[in-house]
């Protein structure tokens, strides 16, 4: 993807000292030339508008899919067209890749808002200015975005999805956490709109036919971290032994109540570790086979493990999906947001009082302390 300001002259990047910095630099950025704004209308002729919303990702597939929601609900309520961008995906090693395209379905519209998602996001230019203001900076001012400035940004977005008005800029780049940042429905639209890839869907529909069908399935998802830093979910691993305790007490409370199948237990987790403790204290508990980093080594999205794991990853997310109760642990994880939108019976801990179980039952629109 190519970000093109009104006005500045034409330059190039000067090699950096690192190859990873020269590869960001080349994704996140590049310059202004000459007639920039005609060519980018040339290259835009037959989509909706002059006027975009980028949603930029690297991370999980829970992060990228929420905050895709809220990049699409402002496309939508503003009149633009929506581009996927997920270069430099945690799941591939390959940076000028777009992930979406490598796990995903291709998608023209959804619900008439028009869709870039192609792998050609390389080649495409979106005219300035842009939002947030940052990224109407010269190329090589914006190499190196710290944290703190990836945060301002969320704020920035936050702010006019909230406040519900437009920009003025023709070009909103979303490129920061934006969970909670819309509405459910707008979260459910991309789920319904979005699919894997058929080699995706034909594992996961093989695997529920033998292993879930016949029976009611407690999905439970224990997102441990195995030494990544894990930042929102840290007060629930503060003391381990308790957290598997808890894990356990919640399935213990799941197989406690009323199914039309036998009950089975399947277990997602990133730690060989949990599902090693896990499985001493329920044996019949079943997994999905994947590879799993070593102890303390970091989570499963990881490049390391190659797509694999984000194939891995989106079979286990649609799964969990299709369960009869999901255990989310902790319920900080966007991992589980697809299942906590759509399984009838969710069982979780309470952001305020984490030793406390809450049952969400949307049969009886019942919210029951456990």
């Amino acid at each position: 993807m190519k970000f093109y300001r009104r006005s500045s002259p034409a330059s190039r990047v000067p090699p950096m000292t690192t190859d990873a910095i020269t590869r960001d630099a080349s994704i996140m950025t590049s310059y202004v030339h000459p007639g920039a704004r005609n060519e980018t209308m040339r290259m835009v002729s037959g989509l909706k508008s002059g006027r975009f919303v980028v949603s930029r990702r690297r991370t999980g597939f829970g992060d990228c899919l929420w905050s895709l929601a809220a990049a699409w609900r402002f496309a939508q309520r503003t009149d633009r067209t929506l581009a996927i961008d997920w270069r430099g995906s945690c799941y591939l090693d390959q940076p000028f890749t777009n992930a979406f395209p490598v796990f995903f379905e291709p998608v023209q519209d959804i619900a008439g808002v028009p869709i870039i998602c192609d792998d050609q996001i390389n080649h495409r230019s979106f005219p300035g200015p842009f939002f947030p203001g940052w990224w109407n900076k010269p190329s090589i001012d914006c190499v190196y975005r710290p944290d703190q400035q990836i945060f301002r940004e969320r704020d920035e977005l936050d702010q006019l999805f909230q406040n519900e008005e437009d920009s003025d800029a023709n070009t909103v780049v979303c490129d920061a956490c934006l969970m909670w940042r819309c509405d459910q429905e707008a979260e459910r639209e991309i789920f319904r709109n979005i699919k894997p890839r058929s080699e995706i869907l034909a594992r996961i529909e093989a695997i529920y036919r033998k292993q879930f069908e016949p029976y009611s399935i407690i999905g439970v998802h224990v997102r441990h971290g195995n030494g990544e830093d894990i930042m929102g979910h840290a007060p629930y691993w503060a003391d381990p032994e308790r957290a598997l305790r808890q894990v356990c007490r919640a399935i213990e409370r799941a197989r406690g109540l009323p199914y039309a199948k036998p009950a089975r237990v399947f277990l997602c987790t990133d730690s060989a570790l949990v599902l090693e403790k896990v499985s001493a204290l329920f044996p019949d508990v079943f997994t999905i086979p994947k590879r799993f980093q070593a102890l303390q080594a970091g989570p499963l999205h990881s490049a390391a493990l190659g797509a694999e794991g984000g194939f891995s990853a989106l079979i286990e997310m649609y799964l969990l999906a299709r369960c009869d109760t999901v255990i989310r642990f902790p319920p900080t994880s966007a991992f589980t947001r697809y299942a906590r939108l759509f399984v009838p019976r969710v069982i979780e801990f309470d952001l305020n009082d984490p030793g406390r179980l809450i049952l969400t039952d949307e049969t009886s629109q019942e919210l029951v302390g456990l």
